[in-house]
């Protein structure tokens, strides 16, 4: 038991080569995953869930007619200032290209269909 505590522990402080909740992920959408999770997960969750640091992406606050994805790549590119939740601002996310946010967004509006946001 003591091993599988501290195995999960260990797996939430690295979300990026943590295996994915969700299972099914389309192999088009694996890259776009895989960059998630390394890029992404340690705020917003495996699986777009949220964290104690960032909001989930499955809310419906960011589903593309309100968030379109032109938000979504300021976002990273730009820094935000936090202003639909209190998890603070949101700092640029350096090393991230803009293919690579083609490939996160892509991600992100399969996990919101896939949880009917919209």
């Amino acid at each position: 038991m003591i091993v599988l505590g501290a195995l999960l522990l260990w797996l939430h402080a690295f979300p990026s080569i943590a295996a994915s909740p969700v299972s099914n992920t389309p192999a088009a959408l694996i890259k776009g995953e895989t960059l998630f999770n390394t890029h992404c997960a340690r705020c917003h969750g495996l699986g777009a869930r949220g964290t104690a640091l960032g909001p989930s992406f499955l809310d419906k606050i960011y589903e593309p007619n309100h968030h379109a994805d032109a938000a979504f790549y300021r976002a990273p590119e730009l820094g935000v200032r936090a202003h639909h939740w209190n998890f603070g601002d949101m700092p640029k996310v350096p090393r991230v290209s803009r293919d690579d946010l083609t490939q996160i967004i892509s991600y992100i509006r399969w996990l919101q269909k896939e949880a009917r946001v919209f």
